[in-house]
């Protein structure tokens, strides 16, 4: 009777051993699991195009509705080139720090030779620098002024040129706008001034983004 009853307790105390063994390995697994994931971060690198309207907010925003959780930050002033941000040396301060996902760099046009350039050569210094901080170097292909409409394909090219030759995601958003003046005859993507975006340009702008950057499953 005796040996009966330690047989039962070291049963149930083998039971308990095991119980606690699973808690302790698969618990904190499940934990894990369940805990809310790390935001995607951005970092938006351009000018006004950017600022305009808040791109960068319109981004967040989009993303949030498809349910992706994003914090977008930007880094912009009027009439920068991606050389002038690199020559401030702010940029290469925020990238060795704040570990984004993305950066997405963004100038002028850029259809003539000298913008062409900038993307591409320019462009390197970021690309290497990505690469050192594992963040995904991005694109943000413009539009030309509406008085220079003619150039549209140039800005496409380079802007394409440019992503492919630095490993980089186009976000082609002036092909995008392109497509729709050719289809619509209609210009309400651009503002007053015909260059800046209007709120429904830059809103057009960020459901692109989204898209090209985290694309749906």
């Amino acid at each position: 009777m005796i040996e009966f009853k330690s047989l039962k307790i070291r049963s149930i105390v083998f039971l308990l051993v095991v119980f606690i063994t699973y808690v302790g390995l698969y618990g904190q697994d499940a934990a894990t699991t369940n805990s809310p994931s790390e935001p995607v971060k951005v970092l938006f690198v351009g000018n006004s195009l950017v600022y305009t309207n808040n791109l960068p907010d319109l981004v967040q925003k989009e993303a949030l509705s498809k349910g992706i959780d994003m914090d977008c930050e930007m880094i912009a002033f009027p009439n920068y080139a991606i050389i002038d941000h690199w020559k401030d040396g702010m940029v290469q301060k925020l990238i060795s720090e704040k570990a984004y996902d993305f950066v997405i760099l963004q100038q002028g046009p850029s259809s003539q030779k000298e913008g062409r350039r900038m993307l591409i050569e320019d462009g390197k210094k970021y690309r290497e620098l990505c690469e050192k901080y594992n963040a995904q170097l991005c694109y943000f292909m413009v539009w030309p002024s509406l008085a220079y409409f003619e150039t549209f394909d140039g800005v496409i090219q380079n802007y394409r040129d440019a992503a492919s030759i630095n490993n980089a995601i186009i976000l082609p958003v002036g092909e995008v706008w392109k497509d729709y003046i050719e289809q619509t005859k209609k210009f309400d993507y651009y503002g007053r001034d015909q260059f800046h975006p209007s709120t429904l340009g830059s809103t057009v702008a960020a459901k692109v983004i989204v898209k090209h950057l985290i694309p749906p499953k």
